[in-house]
């Protein structure tokens, strides 16, 4: 991925600023290494960057100084240790992640430590956002930034060179044969282009969605940078494109931005008539065409039922496919709207935890 690429590349750089004498060769290892690991992990990441950016021990505590400042968004003293504290649900009431600056398997005290990290990690992935504090969430958000997202692709019309294929390039053959008399030496072959395709967030910010909304458009923001198409709207009583808000590299900025032009927050829902508005100004214009809509709501409509199925029977002949994230799992799939729009739907997911955003990313790519 390569927004995922360009941010070790920057954590690099950062390293070269405090000294630390970090090469090319080295940053190729710290990627590799995150391949076969799980860059979400913050345990992985660090001994990732460890073992193949610390050449010296002189550079261990510079190296835990930067990496706290860059990933965790805070400043630490030079030999102080890298500590990133959570309170989840069923868990101990505080836990605490502690990287030492000496050797792995060192300390009994240690591998408790880095264990308890795994594992605190792990709870806050099936933890609701409606019960997470805002430190949790803050903890999310840097966990949710490093989602790797593949939007599906498509065959085009167009075709480009290829070194083999099944459509001959005759114009280029001729052309070719031209320098040898006429005569016939190589074929050129032709194959069709394979792009991806448009990916549409369309978020609730009604009351309902209250306890959700904040963690969608932290999600939203990740996605809008970690893919090219991705065009996002917010509805509540209207609906409000907010594509250039989330364009910031900040995700408060962002968030903040948002919240301005979005005039309806936290108030009244009117699906139907956000749906419609979408078809009618932004759908019909080429933003979702041929491409997928993912509609984050609980589908607690105030509006007539009639105009929302319309508009979403519109709305799945634009696009190729609807994916619908329901916040409250089984209790929204009962609602009116939920029932009125669940025929066009293509595929309706969970999305009140970090785990079910990492399930529809998996899905992602399968939706071709």
């Amino acid at each position: 991925m390569p927004e995922f690429v360009r941010l070790l590349v920057d954590f690099s750089r950062e390293l070269r600023t405090e000294g630390l004498a970090v090469g090319t060769g080295d940053v190729q290892a710290f990627c590799g290494a995150l391949a076969t690991l799980d860059p979400a992990d913050l345990v992985d990441l660090y001994w990732a960057g460890r073992t193949t950016l610390v050449n010296r021990r002189d550079d261990l505590a510079p190296y835990d100084e930067v990496f706290h400042r860059f990933f965790l968004g805070a400043a630490a003293p030079p030999a102080a240790l890298l500590e990133l504290k959570a309170t989840p649900a069923g868990a101990v009431a505080e836990s605490t992640f502690v990287v030492p600056a000496t050797e792995p398997g060192t300390s009994e005290t240690e591998e408790a430590s880095l264990g308890l990290l795994a594992s605190t990690v792990d709870v806050m992935r099936h933890r609701s956002f409606a019960e997470c504090t805002d430190d949790e969430l803050a903890l999310l958000r840097r966990i949710m930034a490093r989602i790797r997202l593949t939007p599906p692709r498509r065959v085009t019309r167009r075709t480009r060179p290829a070194t083999s294929g099944r459509a001959l390039d005759m114009r280029r053959t001729v052309r070719r044969s031209m320098r040898t008399h006429g005569e016939l030496v190589s074929l050129y072959w032709r194959r069709r282009r394979v792009r991806p395709r448009p990916l549409v967030l369309v978020l609730d910010v009604s009351g309902s969605m209250a306890d959700y909304s904040r963690a969608l458009l932290q999600f939203a923001h990740s996605t809008r940078r970690a893919a090219r198409r991705v065009e996002v709207f917010c509805f509540g009583t209207r609906l409000t494109c907010i594509t250039r808000a989330l364009r910031t590299r900040s995700p408060d900025e962002a968030l903040r931005q948002a919240a301005l032009a979005v005039i309806d927050w936290e108030g009244g829902t009117r699906i139907g008539a956000s749906v419609d508005a979408f078809v009618r100004r932004w759908g019909r214009r080429g933003v979702c065409r041929g491409g997928i809509v993912v509609i984050c709501s609980d589908g607690l409509d105030r509006g007539d039922p009639s105009l929302l199925e319309k508009s979403m029977a519109r709305l799945s002949r634009l696009c190729h496919q609807v994916v619908w994230l329901n916040p409250h799992g089984s209790s929204g799939a009962r609602s009116v709207g939920m029932m009125v729009a669940e025929p066009y739907v293509d595929h309706v997911l969970s999305g009140h935890d970090l785990a079910s955003l990492e399930d529809f990313a998996a899905l992602l790519p399968t939706l071709s």
